[in-house]
């Protein structure tokens, strides 16, 4: 079974930095495809980034500001989050998307594992 654990959120003013670690365990982290979605109040669950072995997939209202990357050593998935703005106040979940992908591999419904979640908040 894999644990995901997400750790980094807190409060920041608008225009701030934070860094969201996932540290993943119990499986085999290099054959996961991975992401961040993020839950807003009163909003459903969306995609935030995600990352497969090529390229990278980003919602259009984080392109430019957010950044996600891996180590598949460490096991870990990290979420860059610059130039932050009050409408990313979220909590911010960590998901693994195990072999077969799906055809859409980022899409919610392909991802398998996820994390309890990290409260970002952004002031104005």
């Amino acid at each position: 079974q894999v644990q995901l654990v997400e750790s980094g959120g807190g409060l920041v003013q608008a225009g701030g930095s934070l860094r969201l670690s996932c540290a993943a365990s119990g499986g085999t982290f290099r054959s996961y495809k991975m992401g961040w979605f993020r839950r807003a109040p009163g909003k459903e669950r969306e995609l935030v980034a995600a990352i497969g072995w090529s390229g990278r997939y980003y919602t259009n209202s984080v392109k430019g500001r957010f950044t996600i990357s891996r180590d598949n050593v460490m096991n870990a998935l990290y979420l860059q989050m610059d130039s932050l703005k009050p409408e990313d106040t979220a909590v911010y979940y960590c998901a693994a998307n195990q072999p077969p992908y799906g055809s859409i591999w980022y899409d919610e419904a392909n991802f398998d594992y996820w994390g309890q979640g990290t409260q970002v908040t952004v002031s104005s």
